[in-house]
């Protein structure tokens, strides 16, 4: 028996995909914070996202964004970014294609999280 067989459920390359999924992949460390907000958010993937439904008015979803923030940016500002967009997802929010920002503002600093929530607003249509 071959233990370095392919995988049972190969990942896409590029493409989005149905549901859940993580199509991001970046040269970017994993670092702890990194991965323990990639892995909660995951898990919420697994568990509580089916009970709550497709409900999310962005592209990508509140959950791949958040994956893909924290994978690139890191916790801290990946955190922020994440929760500044789940909650323009709310009533009266925006909705559409929202990319996560290649790059961060030079002017945004960690001890001005406040300024995270601009991130959104440019790509929001």
């Amino acid at each position: 028996m071959r233990w370095n067989a392919a995988p049972l459920w190969p990942r896409p390359s590029g493409a989005m995909c149905n549901g859940h999924s993580r199509n991001y992949s970046g040269p970017f460390p994993k670092t702890p914070g990194r991965l323990l907000g990639t892995g909660l958010i995951r898990l919420y993937q697994l568990t509580f996202s089916s009970l709550i439904g497709q409900s999310c008015r962005h592209l990508p979803t509140c959950s791949e964004y958040g994956y893909e923030a924290i994978a690139r940016h890191g916790l801290w500002s990946g955190g922020f970014l994440t929760l500044f967009r789940v909650g323009r997802c709310g009533p009266g929010g925006t909705s559409g294609f929202d990319p996560v920002p290649e790059k961060l503002d030079p002017r945004w600093h960690w001890y001005t999280p406040w300024r995270f929530y601009r991130a959104g607003r440019r790509h929001a249509s």
